[in-house]
């Protein structure tokens, strides 16, 4: 039984349905973030090291410590957590609605009616895996987690979907009726 066969309307048909990608997966903010985090990391450890030799106290120790990990979290934490949101995700397009569920602590259910779609963005890679992005972005949504965590973007999009492409072209179709 699909995971979404409780969700379809009265007469609605599922036309595909998907996940997004395993694992890692890079956006093009991680070449500002990843140098970003390096240097607050080293700025945070410098700090750390010179308040722990000048007997500056347990306060400035644990202070530099809060930015060490803060800077760890930039760096690695986020990929896990985008992976770990990912993994709870599910995708399905009918001939009416495209629905997006998240499932576990920060679960959630997106429903965008076909005939009502913003904008969409079609972004592919070379193996022809992509996301679909409905709407303008807006980093500064959701205290700008969309940034950091793609999985927590505001937006609504299918992120890292195999034959994106094929996906996008299905969209497009059914939002015209045919």
């Amino acid at each position: 039984m699909d995971a979404f066969s409780e969700r379809l309307l009265s007469e609605e048909r599922l036309l595909w349905t998907g996940k997004p990608s395993d694992g890692l997966q890079f956006t093009s903010m991680d070449l500002f973030l990843l140098p970003f985090s390096v240097v607050w990391i080293g700025f945070a450890l410098v700090w750390t090291f010179i308040a722990s030799r000048s007997g500056a106290g347990t306060f400035f120790v644990l202070w530099g410590m809060m930015f060490v990990v803060f800077g760890v979290t930039v760096m690695w934490g986020r990929f896990w957590f985008d992976a770990w949101l990912r993994e709870r995700t599910r995708y399905a397009i009918t001939d009416r609605r495209l629905l997006i569920s998240r499932s576990g602590p920060f679960s959630m259910f997106t429903v965008l009616a076909l005939e009502r779609l913003p904008e969409a963005r079609l972004t592919e890679r070379g193996d022809g895996s992509g996301s679909i992005r409905f709407g303008q972005s807006n980093i500064f949504a959701g205290a700008g987690f969309g940034l950091w965590v793609p999985s927590l973007d505001s937006t609504p999009q299918l992120i890292g979907i195999p034959n994106a492409r094929d996906v996008f072209d299905l969209v497009q179709c059914a939002a015209a009726g045919r």
